[in-house]
């Protein structure tokens, strides 16, 4: 049977990766009531790959629940909590125990893209702010960001998987 407690590091390295993630989110990003950008996915990306897809996901939950009781923006919504959990899962499964490798962090990125910006996030701001799904207001902003987002993104996970000492830090962390 698997042993399936959490280390002391564990716990730490999320803590500090979660508290990344806040500030980047909230601190260091461009974004508008329909549009937002920000790096806070590196942190979520390390989350995924050092900690696994459900440790990860709940990183997503505590950050954006955190994020919201001291840095709001915007009203609370669930969906958005349920989104920032999903994202770490999905990082958790694409890296967690994988090498970094060009073709997966554009096969992650693409999946995030579709899963969250074409398809989850406008049915969040739909419900939150009575846009119909149908609006050129959601969609014109939400096309034109990922044409300059989908390859940043790209380059960045692929950059910062491949400066990583991988193998250091695996064994630090086990």
């Amino acid at each position: 049977m698997k042993n399936n407690k959490i280390s002391t590091q564990s716990m730490a390295l999320l803590a500090l990766l979660v508290a990344i993630q806040i500030v980047l989110s909230r601190q260091f990003a461009i974004e508008t009531q329909l549009v937002k950008f920000s790096f806070a996915f590196v942190a979520t990306f390390l989350m995924g790959l050092f900690l696994g897809p459900w440790l990860a996901g709940i990183g997503g939950i505590l950050s954006d629940v955190i994020g919201m009781s001291l840095l709001a923006k915007s009203p609370f919504f669930i969906g958005f909590t349920f989104s920032a959990f999903l994202g770490g899962v999905v990082y958790g499964l694409f890296f967690y125990n994988k090498e970094v490798t060009l073709k997966r962090c554009i096969a992650c990125v693409l999946t995030n893209t579709v899963l969250f910006t074409l398809i989850l996030t406008p049915i969040w701001l739909s419900i939150m702010y009575n846009i119909p799904l149908n609006s050129w207001a959601i969609w014109s902003a939400r096309l034109m960001k990922l044409v300059i987002t989908v390859p940043l993104q790209i380059a960045t996970l692929y950059i910062v998987g491949k400066a990583l000492p991988m193998a250091q830090l695996k064994r630090k962390l086990s």
